[in-house]
């Protein structure tokens, strides 16, 4: 087997910062490579060095000991926690990590970050990258990218590129150089292609929630608003796409809301595969945007893989897509205490919303003729709901099965009257 790592430099490429989170305590050989790679594509590489448990054979172009120093301890301090406290180490030189890469982000100085190392460097990497705008090319090249457990505390609703070295990133060879060469040109093709993190929109942006079976209510909703004057953005309700669309009305990124598939609120009540967490609905209740909402995922529990709930649950109406995709249909008890929590989080809403329920079933799977079709479940929701919500004039009971054209239509429809009365915008189709 023949190695190369010679790399063409695109000489037409406007030069982009490239900021290096390493520890060159240990991992200087790996890290000078990285550093040589991305200034022979053309680009400037800033070294941020995070080292904790020995000085550095060379100091990085953000040394440790300012990295340290900004984080609130002298390195030395850090050194001495490491060996006895690491988590206070490490959140340390994360906190200085923050502080100073944003510097350089106000700086006009970092176009891209990434990351190579093992445990600790990926959880110090991840961390600071996760503070930085949607669209920044993130990347983080570990051999724990394979790890579920460290998907999820690295990634999370973060925009980040897990890159798996397979191999331990240590003692420099031909293969693990084959790795990193290859991550380095990701991160540097990122750079090269991205538009960066400023989004400037001619027309207000709508969130819509989205789940495979609410697919044809979720894509007619979607070509209606572009017809109404909106930019819609799908937004996965698997999750992680849910719990990031709530961090993002938090930020203020959408005007407002179509949540068609709020499922999210019961699997995290009775601990399903999709659990959001605690906090779906709480954006839009707090950042007072439109909002209309509907039950599309409040009737299952995605309990795919689940040696803990499928056999306790065998008896109830079940849907199998595949061995992980399995949804268990939601007893009219599990949904009283749905809208009991709700309720509860609409009551402190700042703005108008509108909450639609079908009354032909929530989606393809909850539908008459199918097993998940359970109405006289569906109708104990809507009566709690009704009795909890101090604005019950907002739920609206419609005649269609949510998963369908008409159902889009009247969605569309009430989210246009809303967005209109809370902003004064009639004819948002001028815009």
């Amino acid at each position: 087997m023949r190695m190369r790592s010679a790399w063409t430099l695109g000489t037409d490429l406007p030069k982009k910062g490239v900021v290096i989170i390493c520890n060159l305590d240990a991992q200087s050989e790996n890290v000078g490579f990285v550093k040589d790679l991305i200034r022979r594509r053309g680009h400037d590489p800033i070294l941020l060095d995070i080292s904790m448990e020995s000085a550095p054979p060379f100091p990085g172009d953000v040394t440790c000991e300012q990295v340290a120093a900004r984080g609130g301890m002298p390195v030395e301090k850090v050194r001495g926690f490491y060996r006895s406290d690491r988590a206070r180490a490490t959140e340390n030189q994360i906190a200085g990590g923050v502080a100073i890469v944003h510097d350089l982000m106000r700086q006009g100085r970092v176009h891209g970050i990434i990351g190579i190392g093992g445990a600790t460097t990926s959880l110090v990497a991840t961390s600071i990258m996760k503070t930085l705008p949607f669209g920044l090319p993130k990347l983080m090249a570990s051999p724990i990218a394979a790890d579920p457990a460290s998907i999820e505390s690295c990634v999370g609703t973060r925009d980040i590129t897990l890159h798996h070295t397979v191999l331990d990133v240590g003692k420099m060879n031909p293969l693990l150089k084959a790795q990193i060469t290859n991550a380095v040109g990701a991160i540097c093709g990122m750079v090269e292609m991205t538009r960066g993190a400023e989004y400037v929109f001619e027309k207000p942006v709508v969130a819509v929630s989205s789940s495979g079976c609410a697919g044809v209510a979720v894509q007619t909703a979607l070509a209606m608003l572009e017809e109404e004057g909106f930019t819609p953005v799908a937004c996965d309700a698997q999750g992680k796409g849910d719990k990031a669309m709530e961090e993002m009305i938090r930020d203020g990124a959408f005007a407002g809301v179509i949540d068609i598939c709020t499922g999210g609120v019961i699997e995290n009540l009775f601990k399903g595969n999709r659990d959001p967490g605690p906090g779906r609905l709480m954006g839009a209740v707090n950042r007072g945007i439109p909002a209309v909402l509907a039950p599309c995922g409040l009737d299952t529990l995605s309990y795919g893989g689940r040696a803990d709930q499928l056999p306790p649950n065998a008896r109830r109406a079940q849907s199998h897509q595949n061995a992980l995709s399995v949804q268990v249909r939601v007893t009219a008890d599990e949904l009283i205490s749905a809208a009991e929590t709700i309720a509860q989080r609409l009551n402190q809403a700042k703005g108008p919303f509108t909450f639609l329920i079908p009354l032909k079933g929530w989606s393809s799977l909850n539908r008459e003729g199918r097993p998940m079709f359970d109405p006289a479940a569906d109708a104990a929701f809507a009566q709690r709901l009704r009795e909890k919500l101090e604005n019950a004039a907002a739920i609206v009971e419609v005649d269609v099965n949510l998963d369908t054209r008409e159902f889009a239509r009247l969605a569309v429809d009430e989210f246009v009257r809303l967005f209109a009365t809370a902003t004064g915008q009639r004819v948002l189709s001028a815009l």
